[in-house]
């Protein structure tokens, strides 16, 4: 367990997120989704990370449904977290207006089956929203107690600023993995220095460090990787090259390259949770076992060695999708 920075929230180092939950990355089974779920709470994960966006309001309902009754039996046991400000159906997607953001965590309430959210954050940046309409908000929802801690998702270092200037930005969720370290320049010092806490998506890169692809692997139309270039051609090839020779430095320690890769994103300074999906419970039994896998500093410039011949993501997320 870890202090999530400025917002006190004690949660797992690993969360349970719901991205895959939302229809994103192609069908899956409800029952064995929600299998899950629970075997990931039943395992000591206390954090859960989800969306109006994902789905729009999809996996936050699966989400609830999964853990009703220890939700109406110890609501304070689980720290849900969702994202809001994003309109498919509006005249802009971004969308965090003081109106949007209020009906968003209405309905957040409404799909989760709670009468608070632990944390509600931010999904994207708006650009045609001022910072003080957006945090004052977020700031009202607070005082009428729908919401408990306050956060963003993919800000960089000036709009985090711009946001603390009106209320204090308690965390941030950006995307992290060997194959995308922007944030090591821009926001992570940021957030180190203000202790916000930060809770990064992707870890395993959205597949590329699970050791499961191959360079012939395909995605069914309605996974957004299917359109990604970071799963196509020469990019897939060369870093699949790297996970190969870092799945077998992971063995001759013990562990999987997926544990390796979550290990080594714990391990960085500043980073205090890092979110993982899964769809089936095996996965997440897998994964949670890289909290405890402790690297050496040798260990981590082995790791930065290898994946050095590798490509970087970047570019908007997800990988590769401008």
């Amino acid at each position: 367990m870890t202090t999530l920075g400025r917002s006190g929230l004690t949660v797992s180092r690993v969360a349970f997120g719901t991205w895959q939950l939302g229809g994103d990355w192609g069908s899956f089974d409800t029952d064995t989704a929600i299998a899950a779920i629970r075997q990931a709470r039943e395992l000591g994960v206390n954090f859960f990370d989800t969306a109006q966006a994902y789905g729009f309001g999809k996996a936050e309902s699966l989400l609830g449904r999964a853990l009703r009754d220890e939700l109406n039996r110890d609501r304070d046991s689980v720290v849900l977290a969702t994202k809001g400000g994003i309109n498919p159906g509006g005249e802009r997607v971004r969308d965090a207006s003081r109106g949007w953001l209020r009906q968003g965590v209405e309905q957040s309430l409404r799909e989760l089956g709670v009468d608070h959210i632990d944390l509600y954050q931010v999904h994207w940046p708006d650009p045609d929203t001022p910072a003080e309409e957006t945090a004052t908000a977020l700031q009202e929802l607070v005082d009428e107690g729908k919401i408990r801690h306050v956060g963003v998702s993919n800000y960089d270092s000036g709009q985090l600023a711009g946001f603390d200037r009106v209320r204090p930005v308690e965390t941030l969720q950006p995307p992290y993995h060997l194959f995308r370290r922007a944030i090591e320049t821009d926001p992570l010092p940021y957030c180190r220095e203000h202790d916000i806490g930060v809770l990064v998506y992707s870890p395993l890169g959205s597949g590329l460090l699970t050791g499961a692809l191959t360079p012939d692997t395909t995605f069914p139309a309605d996974d957004w990787r299917s359109r990604s270039s970071a799963f196509q051609g020469d990019n897939l090839r060369r870093n699949l090259t790297v996970v190969d020779e870092l799945k077998a430095f992971a063995a001759d320690r013990g562990a999987t390259v997926s544990q390796l890769a979550i290990a080594w994103t714990l391990a960085q300074p500043g980073v205090h949770v890092a979110i993982v999906g899964a769809r089936k419970p095996h996965h997440i039994a897998d994964c949670l076992a890289a909290a405890d896998l402790d690297l050496t500093d040798s260990d981590v410039a082995e790791i930065e060695r290898i994946t050095a011949k590798g490509v970087q993501v970047e570019g908007a997320s997800p990988e590769g999708i401008a």
